[in-house]
């Protein structure tokens, strides 16, 4: 648990405060979505909904858009990825940046629809529609690099 919350602060270190400095948004990785997918993969329900959950709220706080929409689009992704990952091999590189990129696409629809149907302004889809493929080519490309750390073909133990 000590090793997971190091390096969720790491990742709210480089999202929030390194990544916007050096890259264009639609350019920046989105890694505590990547994050999510991995506990989504690994982590047991109990563990894994609150924390991803939380890791959207944290999104929110630090994006500056509406408080609790990315809080509720993780939780969503996350629970319909664990619907299924009992059924796959979690320990697969090619999945977890498959699902990655899944992620971030039913994130995205998730988003774009509660926005259309909570704001008046129809400029903010059609801004986001075109920051979707370098947002999915990024988060695939950061998921990738995950798989590179020793020890990601490791399974995880439980208490």
């Amino acid at each position: 648990m000590l090793l997971l919350s190091g390096l969720i602060l790491a990742a709210l270190v480089l999202q929030a405060a390194v990544f916007p400095v050096f890259f264009r948004p639609p350019f920046k990785p989105d890694l505590l979505l990547v994050i999510m997918v991995f506990m989504a993969l690994r982590f047991p329900f109990e563990i894994g909904a609150p924390l991803s959950w939380l890791l959207g709220l944290f999104n929110d706080v630090f994006s500056g858009l509406y408080l609790g929409l990315d809080a509720f689009t993780f939780l969503v992704v996350f629970l319909l990825i664990r619907s299924v990952s009992d059924r796959l091999y979690a320990d697969s590189a090619i999945l977890f940046v498959l699902t990655v990129a899944g992620a971030t696409l039913g994130g995205f629809t998730l988003n774009l629809l509660l926005l259309i149907m909570m704001t008046s302004s129809p400029e903010i889809a059609y801004s986001m529609i075109s920051d979707i493929i370098p947002r999915l080519l990024v988060n695939s490309f950061a998921a990738s690099l995950v798989t590179l750390f020793p020890g990601f073909d490791c399974q995880l133990e439980t208490a």
